[in-house]
């Protein structure tokens, strides 16, 4: 078995339920701004974030074009104008409070972290990845934490992982192994960058052709017969 040191764990929807902590800043936003959230307006925000970090990961916008203008977007598609700095504002101090993890992940971080050295590699906003690694009791796990808005490139950017690479103390590339659910972001990013890749693949999605990942997993507890 290949043996590796360093494992970079994606957050969102790896070890954190995004889908569920977004449900629950959603709703706790539009109670406080006394607006009904419908499901075809909580969808509608699904597609325009979706779509706007979509842009993101391929360079075409910056990160604070994705997180000042969804809201904005969202309202403007029904004909309204709001701030919206100011509802992303609230809506990611709302989201940052979300403790729901991914099944199975905090058994395997915990388990992992007492052989491997973990690190965490995220596109996201630092203040609210940050926060939600306090609030969920992760943040011990982890050597470091590397931000897409604190080292100025994001995932798939071989610009990224060059970052990360140059700050993980006696980094060897085949030591090295990136655990995400994003196709895109994680693993042809993984590949593109020189390191093995393990796609966890929970919903059964199809694969991007001409990328294979190392591994492909659908429960995270899988990683234990991959590592250990």
């Amino acid at each position: 078995m290949k043996k590796y040191q360093h494992l970079l764990f994606d957050l969102d929807d790896t070890l954190l339920d995004f889908g569920a902590a977004e449900d629950l800043a959603l709703h706790r936003l539009f109670e406080e701004q006394k607006i009904p959230l419908t499901e075809e307006v909580e969808e509608k925000y699904r597609q325009i974030n979706s779509s706007l970090w979509t842009q993101f990961e391929h360079g075409e916008i910056t990160r604070d074009e994705v997180i000042t203008t969804r809201f904005a977007k969202l309202f403007a598609a029904y004909d309204q104008g709001v701030d919206g700095v100011l509802f992303d504002t609230k809506y990611r101090n709302y989201l940052a409070e979300s403790k729901v993890f991914v099944k199975g992940a905090w058994e395997i971080v915990n388990e992992l972290a007492r052989q491997f050295d973990l690190y965490l590699v995220t596109n996201g906003v630092s203040v609210t990845q940050y926060k939600r690694l306090q609030v969920t009791g992760l943040a011990p796990f982890f050597k470091n934490v590397f931000v897409s808005e604190d080292t100025g490139y994001q995932k798939p950017m071989k610009g990224y992982f060059d970052y990360v690479f140059e700050r993980i103390p006696n980094f060897r590339i085949e030591e090295a192994l990136i655990i995400g659910d994003s196709f895109s972001a994680d693993i042809v990013g993984g590949i593109q960058a020189g390191i093995d890749t393990c796609w966890f693949n929970q919903h059964g999605k199809a694969p991007v052709e001409n990328y294979k990942p190392t591994y492909e997993i659908a429960e995270l507890q899988q990683l234990a017969k991959i590592l250990l």
